[in-house]
This record gives structure tokens, sequence and C-alpha cells, in this order.
């Protein structure tokens, strides 16, 4: 019996090269929270057609950054203070689990990396640092943290809050950038020194404080309307 081959798959579809261009146009603050995208806008950007901008938000949606109604358009999700309650508790577990799992399974070439990434944020703040720029090397921080934790379940579930954390510590700088600018360093060379360490306990409870401390951080700008 002769099989015939299966056609190739292509590297990528147009929709998630559309959603990832998107997603960084937000996190890069060109949409801000609350943003209108227009459709026809994006596809003209792009150079792609509206059925891929409107498969890439449907993308974007499921991972919390947009929000579409019908007849109303998509837009940038707001940042509201109960969804502060909710992404924030939620990533306090996770990064807690995180943590603890990464300080029994990390290798020391992880390790050194996430000492790479304190010193990048160091020299960022010595210089003209920007708030997305220390905010990039802060996440990549705790995808190498999720990654040293050894635990595929773990990092579908931090993958699937990213981006909205993503978001939501943007709006953080965007409030309070000084109060992110003084904690950043600081805070993160703390976690590489407890993964380091043979304390279990102190390491998780800082783990959860860090994430508390953003929390707070957030809360405290938004206006009480939110």
């Amino acid at each position: 019996m002769t099989v015939a081959p299966l056609p190739k798959a292509s590297r990528r579809g147009l929709a998630q090269e559309a959603a990832d261009l998107i997603r960084e146009a937000i996190f890069t603050g060109h949409f801000p929270p609350g943003a209108q995208l227009r459709e026809v806008e994006l596809a003209a950007s792009l150079g792609v057609s509206r059925g891929s901008v409107r498969e890439g938000l449907a993308l974007l949606e499921r991972e919390g950054l947009v929000h579409s109604v019908w007849h109303r358009g998509t837009t940038v999700v707001d940042v509201t203070a109960q969804d502060v309650e909710e992404v924030y508790a939620l990533r306090a577990a996770l990064d807690r689990l995180a943590a603890t799992s990464a300080q029994r399974n990390a290798t020391a070439d992880q390790l050194t990396e996430l000492d790479t990434l304190v010193r990048a944020m160091a020299q960022e703040i010595s210089g003209d640092a920007s708030g997305t720029t220390l905010l990039a090397l802060d996440i990549a921080f705790h995808d190498r943290i999720y990654d040293a934790a050894n635990n595929r379940r773990l990092v579908e579930a931090w993958r699937a809050v990213r981006s909205q954390i993503y978001l939501f510590q943007l709006r953080r700088i965007a409030l309070g950038y000084e109060h992110y600018r003084a904690r950043v360093v600081d805070e993160h060379r703390e976690l590489v020194t407890l993964l380091r360490a043979d304390d279990r306990e102190t390491l998780a409870r800082r783990a959860e404080e860090h994430v508390d401390s953003a929390r707070c951080s957030l809360l405290a700008g938004l206006s009480p309307s939110m």
C-alpha cells in the first residue's frame, strides 16, 4: 500500500504572526489599556488580511489580553482592582511553587543566567532605563525560574496568565515607575540568593511578598472609581 506524503506545514500561520505583532505593540505601550483595536487599520499596518487579524485577536482574547464585544469591536483590557486581586493572587501561588521547585531542580547554568538578568537590570537602572526595558528583563527572569522548576504543567499555568501579568505590570510602571525602579534589582537579586540557599520557607515567603509588593503598588495607583 502506497501512502501519499503529507503536505509540508508552513512555519506558522499569519494569524499567529498577527497576534505576536499586536501583543508586542501592546507590551511596548503602543496600545495602552482600553485602546481600541480596529481590524481594518491593523490589517493595513501589518500587511495581512482582516481575517488573519480577526483570528489573531481571538488568540489574544484567549490570553486575556484583549476583549471583544459584538458591534463594539475589540479593546485592550483595562485594569480594575478586582482584576488585580484575582491575577496577583494566582500569580503569588504559582510563583511560590515555581521558586521552591526551582530551588530543588535548577542547574548551575540556570542560576548563572538569572544572575546575568539581574546584572542587566542593574545596568539599565544605572543608565537611562525605560520601564518597558526593565519589565522585559523582569518577565524574562521569571520565565527562567519557571523553566528551572522543571514542571511542564506549572509552566503551562504561567503561560496562561503571563500576558495579563505583563500588561498589569506595564500599568503598574506607568502609575509608579520610581517605586518599581527602586525595588526591581534588589528583589530579584534576593530571589537568586535564596534559590541557592537551603531555606525553602524563606524563599516561598519572599516569592509571595515579591508579588504582593507589585499588587499593592498597582492598587495604590488605580483611581478609587476602578
